[in-house]
Parts: structure tokens; sequence; C-alpha cells
């Protein structure tokens, strides 16, 4: 505390004064008078003294602490609950460097998703890249049958749409995170965006007669924006279909009351793991029973769509018997 100039300074000037105005009351009053004056004087510089101590025991807690957030330590609650200043201090000092830490942490989070997004990219990308250049390398044999270089072709076709695919649908997900797609959300009936989402999976449908049957009201509407609902909805039709057998069913039911539509779609495929329902909706996450090509991100665009329209999803699935998934519009 003596290191402080400020405070030295204060000392100087008080005991200055202290001693004057004693010589003074000395010679113009009484000795006693000044002996009492005196003693007054030292007592409040000492009452002083004991209080800028502890406040500057304060003042270094805070300091150390604030050296230890710097350090990387876990932020401790430094707030006393008393009123004054240096209370006000504490509090807001606590509240700055717990946003911190939460910024910080966040941060952290995001680094390991991003590079885990770039791992399971890299991939998924490896995959198809590989299986080109070697259907390329075995093209430049000129004693290939026709037949396989027709085979080789289609096969490279097809995991260039794939890629394709990938890369658009990430850069869909990518956008949505971004808030860089406006939406423009308008009252359409539920029944529009169903039929046009099957539109795309009607022949695979057909080719493992899959019975598809829908219930829903033409008179059920819905504020969103249609493109992106269908492609929301195509996502979870094609997870069905794909997880379905042949001969098997995809019911679509919808309902609405005053307080949301729903929409339920089932399907009687080979369900899905207890173990993987809580991630299913996660980015890249690929479960028990999903297929080889799966990329794991349908799903994931899906719910991101559906959260932009204020919208919930859930699954309920039991193995061996198929899944549902619970679709709320909440009006």
């Amino acid at each position: 505390m003596w290191h402080n100039v400020e405070y030295r300074k204060f000392t100087y000037v008080f005991f200055i004064l202290l001693i004057l105005f004693t010589i003074v009351m000395s010679v113009c009053v009484s000795m006693i008078g000044a002996i009492i004056l005196f003693v007054c004087g030292l007592c409040l510089y000492l009452s002083c003294a004991v209080f800028t101590t502890l406040r500057y025991r304060s003042i270094a807690a805070l300091s150390n602490y604030l050296q230890a957030v710097y350090n990387g330590q876990e932020t401790m609650d430094i707030r006393n609950h008393k009123e004054g200043e240096l209370s006000v201090l504490k509090s807001e000092i606590y509240k700055i460097t717990s946003i911190l830490k939460q910024q910080s942490d966040t941060m952290h989070k995001e680094k390991i998703f991003l590079a885990d997004s770039l791992s399971n990219i890299s991939h998924q990308l490896k995959t198809p890249l590989t299986g080109m250049l070697v259907m390329s390398e075995l093209l430049q044999d000129e004693a290939l049958p026709q037949e396989k270089r027709k085979e080789f072709l289609a096969q490279i076709q097809t995991q260039l749409k794939r890629i394709e695919w990938l890369v658009t649908t990430l850069l869909k997900i990518s956008k949505i995170d971004a808030q860089a797609i406006e939406f423009h959300k308008q009252p359409i009936p539920l029944t529009t965006i169903i039929n046009k989402a099957l539109e795309p999976i009607r022949i695979p449908l057909e080719i493992k007669e899959i019975n598809c049957h829908v219930e829903c009201d033409e008179h059920i509407l819905i504020h969103a924006d249609e493109n992106w609902c269908i492609e929301a909805f195509v996502n979870i039709f094609k997870n069905c279909m794909e997880h379905t057998p042949v001969k098997g069913t995809l019911q679509i039911c919808c309902e609405d009351n005053p307080l949301q539509s729903i929409v339920c779609i089932k399907d009687s495929g080979c369900g899905i793991d207890p173990e993987d329902i809580p991630h299913i909706f996660e980015r890249f996450y690929k479960g028990k029973n999903a297929a080889s090509e799966s990329a794991g991100i349908g799903l994931s665009l899906s719910k991101k769509i559906l959260l932009e329209h204020a919208a919930t999803i859930q699954v309920e699935s039991e193995l061996q018997k198929g899944s549902t998934f619970t679709i709320c519009f909440h009006k």
C-alpha cells in the first residue's frame, strides 16, 4: 500500500495539515485542545489506513482472480452480494469473465466440430473418388470389353451424382447455419408439400412395391416456404423408403388442431437401434442400420429446415417393426 504514490501524497499532506492545525490550536486555544486534535487526527488516519488496506486486499484478490482466468482456470463466483462500489465491480467482472468463458468453450467446441466435419467430408469424398480413379485407369485399357466400359462409365456417373448431392447438401446446411437464407413463408396446403415431396421417390417406391398411403385433409394449411419444406420432407421420405423392405408400407397421415398441425410418417422397415435414436439428426451420424452409401446428413438438413419453420421432429422406432417420424408445425 505504501508503494502507492497517491497514498504517500495523501499521508504527507494529512500530517502536515494535522501538525499545522495542532500548532495553531496550541497557540490560539490551549495545549490540551491541541493534543486532543492531534489524537483525533491520528485516529482518523489509522481508520483510513485500515480501510484502505482492506480495500487493497480486495483489489489484489480481484487481480489474482483475473490472472487465474487469463491462465485458463475455471471461473469462481467472486460476488459477495453486498452494497458498495467494489461489490458492484466484482459482480460486473464475474459477469464478463463468465461470458468470456462461455464464448471460449463455444469456440473450442466449434473447432472440434469443424475438425470432425472436415474429417467426415474428406472421408465421404475419398471413397467415391478412389473408386472413380480405379475405374478411370481400367478404362484406359483398350482391351477392356465394351460392356465393362459402359458399366464403369455408369458407375462413375453415379459416384459423380453422389458427390454433387453431398456438396449441394453441405452448402445448404452451411447457409442455414450462417443465417444466409431468407425463407419466404406463406400459407400453403400440407397436401401440396407431401405430394410434391413424394414425386422424386415414386419410381423407387414402385420398384420395391412399397404401398404408400397418404391421409391428409386438403384444408390443412401451414405457414412455410414451399421449396424448403419439400426438401425437408423428401429427405425423410427417402430415409423411410430406403429402410423399408420390398412390399412394405409407408403411411403418411395429418392432423390439425388449434395449436399445431401434425404429420406422422410411419414405415414398416427394419427400425432404428435405441442407441442411435438420440443421434440420428446429428450431422454425419450413421446408425447401425444405415446403408453403406449413406452420408448421414439428410435428416440433419431436414431438422434444420423444420426448426426454421418453428416446427419440431421426433422419431419413435422398434426394431424389425418400423419407425414413426412425427413433425409438428406450431401455429
